[in-house]
């Protein structure tokens, strides 16, 4: 029985290009976000770990509805369950804390780049059929 990893996640997309990150030591790309502290409301956690991951402050937009759980990308034997916000960054993004890489993708740039299973496959499910990204994203 594997565990099970919460975490909060925010979908940061501006000109239908969608703001992912590498964690050091990590090939797998995702989405910024990270495990709220104990007694942390969600969106608190949330605007915690953008600021320490990407240096920006973040103001929450709309959190997406379904099950967000799939396959831990980086830790063997775990399960991944987030809860993800749509969300616009104040400031300039810039890889600081854990992260290695960012990137903005389009959806011409995902089949060649190395998802996390959650990415790939629910969330950008939910983000296209929200009209957040276009369909093309999910081929």
């Amino acid at each position: 029985m594997s565990g099970i990893i919460r975490v909060v996640c925010a979908a940061i997309i501006v000109r239908e290009r969608l703001l992912v990150v590498r964690k050091r030591g990590t090939t797998a790309f995702m989405l910024p976000g990270g495990k709220p502290d104990a007694g942390e409301r969600p969106e608190q956690a949330l605007i915690r770990e953008i600021r320490e991951e990407l240096g920006c402050a973040l103001t929450p937009g709309t959190e997406l509805s379904g099950d967000f759980t799939d396959v831990a990308a980086n830790e063997p034997g775990f399960t991944v369950q987030a809860r993800i916000w749509t969300g616009q960054l104040h400031g300039t993004p810039d890889a600081a804390a854990e992260i290695a890489e960012l990137r903005w993708i389009g959806a011409g740039d995902m089949a060649g780049l190395d998802l996390a299973p959650l990415l790939r496959g629910k969330t950008m499910t939910a983000l296209v059929h929200a009209g957040f990204m276009p369909q093309a994203a999910m081929a």
